[in-house]
């Protein structure tokens, strides 16, 4: 691997932990931004002279903080800094040592990101760019906006942390539950984020999934006595569980009901069940407790061999009086079709706002599928258009036009 393949692959792989290190010590987001972008210009430049470092992250670290240490003298707030340059400095000893890991502070920078004076509609998306690297345009998908619209709103929240030169504290321990929303969303879209992307060979997004999950474990450590947490990581091994089975041996998409149960992973859904139990042991009901139930009911196929549709629709109904998001919608709309019949699964998809659902493709691709099979074929026909070019994964487009090259 070259000099350049190695500074693109630690950008995509450490650029979060680089970030949340740096930030967690100097609470200055934009400032630490900036320093770690001189340091990957360093690198381009240094390492193909004087060769790769044995630890890049801890280079890359070192350079930052210089460039943090020059501009704190030149604003003349080193008095101030001068603890916190104390502390990086002994840590960056510590880091280039032939023993020492590279500390993983994305969770502490996460909770950071839930400051009072930041936007609670904004703390998840800040989180998603700054600490886990996924750019405006993905935001804006997982949160069914403009990219535009998401990269100004992501411009002024870092405007406004550098002008009102906001501190980043670490919640106590009493504010924790109530930040931990944000925390929690930010995670589950950045696992969405790599599992849509899981089956694109070059995409920088692939490890995002696995990435998410190993968050959600020490999150799980962090706070063990909040149900969510233990409900999120429940509902994301649920998922990953299945991830052989999305695609056969030749490359071609599995939706989920028509999946082969033998290539499930029955570790990861045991697992994911032990944490669902644990988390109704541990009181309060919410979100992701319900969708992970959901994924549990799908689960129980590999023992029954079939799908309990009925209970599927039931725990929509659940989730969508404490949580209605248009994925619920959606998705009780699927239930409902499969338990009750197409026509009423059509009656609550056709009732969601058709503003909501423009670039949304999960609705277009369940549409075309009620509408196919009540024969609507026109109607069937121009949602699997819609679903086909909101489709990123090209064997999920290969799917969809099969589906709609049969409707005659």
């Amino acid at each position: 691997m070259d000099t350049n393949q190695v500074i693109e692959q630690t950008a995509r792989n450490a650029y979060g932990r680089l970030l949340s290190y740096l930030a967690v010590h100097w609470r200055d987001v934009p400032a630490v931004e900036d320093a770690i972008g001189d340091a990957f210009l360093a690198a381009l430049e240094a390492w193909p002279k004087v060769g790769i470092p044995n630890k890049p992250e801890a280079w890359l670290v070192a350079v930052a903080r210089r460039r943090l240490i020059d501009r704190a003298r030149h604003a003349r707030v080193s008095d101030r800094a001068l603890p916190t340059l104390l502390a990086m400095s002994e840590d960056e000893q510590r880091l280039t040592s032939s023993s020492a890991s590279f500390p993983d502070e994305r969770l502490r920078m996460m909770l950071l990101c839930t400051h009072p004076a930041i936007d609670p509609a904004m703390r998840t998306p800040i989180m998603l760019q700054t600490v886990l690297g996924i750019d405006a345009a993905r935001i804006a998908s997982a949160f069914i906006t403009k990219p535009s619209t998401m990269s100004q709103r992501l411009t002024r929240v870092k405007a406004k942390i550098r002008a009102e030169r906001l501190t980043f504290e670490m919640p106590d321990e009493k504010e924790i539950p109530s930040r931990l929303d944000s925390v929690l969303e930010a995670i589950y879209a950045a696992y969405g984020s790599g599992w849509d992307e899981a089956a694109i060979t070059d995409s920088p997004r692939r490890k995002l999934a696995e990435e998410a999950i190993d968050l959600a474990r020490l999150l799980l450590q962090f706070v063990p006595s909040e149900p969510e947490v233990y409900g999120l990581l429940a509902l994301m091994l649920f998922c990953e569980a299945r991830r052989q089975a999305r695609h056969d041996d030749k490359g071609n998409y599995i939706p989920l009901s028509e999946q082969e149960c033998a290539r499930w992973s029955q570790g990861l859904i045991l697992e994911a069940e032990r944490l669902l139990l644990n988390a109704s042991q541990a009181g309060g009901i919410g979100r992701f407790q319900l969708m992970a139930a959901i994924q549990s009911v799908h689960a129980q196929r590999l023992w029954t061999g079939r799908i309990e549709w009925e209970a599927i629709a039931q725990l929509y109904e659940g989730l969508i009086r404490i949580h209605p998001t248009l994925g619920a919608l959606v998705g009780q709309a699927a239930a409902v079709a499969e338990a009750y019949g197409a026509k009423r699964g059509i009656a609550l998809l056709e009732a969601i706002s058709s503003a909501e659902v423009i670039n949304y493709q999960p609705y277009w691709a369940l549409a075309g599928h009620l509408y196919k099979r009540m024969d609507r074929k026109a109607d069937a026909l121009s949602a699997y258009s819609r679903a086909i070019g909101l489709s990123i994964d090209v064997s999920v487009r290969q799917f969809l036009s099969r589906q709609a090259a049969d409707i005659t």
